[in-house]
């Protein structure tokens, strides 16, 4: 009955344009680890109201919800979810105003790169080959080449699920550091939209320094492979990678899980890894590197 009447609910703002959704859609489809059961309702907002009228279903019904950009660092379980994920990647606009971007948390961080670079700004350029959308992005303040979102994001707007009311952090309110933002300690804030402060400069010479993030990632990750990007966070003073290659698990596999031997900050998808199987392997890792170097290694992967 609760979910005849939360679909009941998705049907209404279907015929008003707000959202489409599936219902049973597999979760292996909906992340790039390749990995998940079904989930009951897999709702597309197509405007933020469209968000609004989906929690506010959910809420009513008493379906369980969560939300998810790009589904590009999350391992979904085996046996999929009972209840509805939100997932963001329609809420993709953009609009510019000098050097202001104002784009939808929903857009691929490597499109919203590609628009920057077209309009002569940079400050994205280290985004371009990043597998994860705006919002998730925000919410870990994702980065790589020695550069994070941090350094352009100046504010963000944010649906408050407890109080059904929209937000704004600004600036220092999102209390960015590695791999971590507010939104991180409230999990009842969905963010909408980001605003971000870019500086102009040569398109070519932007798409440049792209292009050459864009062949170093080819270089040195297993990009051929499904995975969830860096398995673990850098721990202070050390590389994960060179850990995990020197407690000697590199290439190691646990069912269709491996340790990529390209790179081996990498847990990558041979082809029918399982949930278990990941997390099994990631365990493995985590107690090999205490055992050798006494330190607890952080995952960057999220477990569903």
């Amino acid at each position: 009955m609760l979910k005849e009447a939360f679909q009941k609910k998705l049907d209404e703002a279907v015929s008003q344009g707000l959202l489409t959704y599936q219902k049973d859609k597999p979760l292996s489809s909906c992340s790039t680890f390749r990995i998940g059961g079904p989930v009951s309702f897999a709702v597309y907002p197509l405007c933020e109201q469209g968000v609004i009228e989906t929690v506010n279903a959910a809420h009513f019904a008493r379906v369980p919800l969560r939300v998810v950009g790009s589904g590009s660092n999350i391992l979904f379980p085996d046996e999929g979810f009972e209840g509805a994920i939100l997932f963001t990647r329609n809420l993709c606009r953009v609009s510019f105003d000098g050097t202001i971007i104002r784009a939808g948390a929903g857009i691929a961080l490597s499109a919203l790169a590609l628009e920057a670079a077209k309009k002569g700004l940079s400050g994205l350029e280290f985004a371009y080959g990043i597998p994860g959308s705006l919002g998730g992005g925000v919410y870990m303040n994702a980065g790589a080449y020695d550069h994070e979102l941090a350094e352009v994001v100046v504010e963000s707007r944010y649906y408050d699920v407890t109080h059904k009311g929209l937000g704004y952090f600004r600036e220092n309110e999102h209390e960015f550091s590695y791999r971590h933002s507010v939104y991180k300690n409230q999990d009842d804030l969905i963010v909408l939209a980001v605003r971000m402060d870019l500086k102009e400069d040569d398109p070519e010479a932007i798409k440049a320094r792209m292009d050459d993030y864009m062949q170093r990632r080819r270089a040195k990750q297993p990009l051929e492979y499904p995975s969830a990007g860096s398995a673990f966070k850098r721990y202070p003073g050390y590389f994960t990678a060179k850990l995990i290659d020197e407690v000697g698990l590199k290439g190691v596999s646990v069912g269709g899980a491996a340790v990529s031997e390209k790179h081996a900050g990498f847990v990558i998808n041979k082809g029918d890894a399982t949930a278990s199987e990941v997390k099994e392997l990631m365990a493995l890792i985590e107690q090999r590197i205490f055992e050798k170097y006494g330190i607890h290694i952080e995952r960057e992967i999220i477990y569903f």
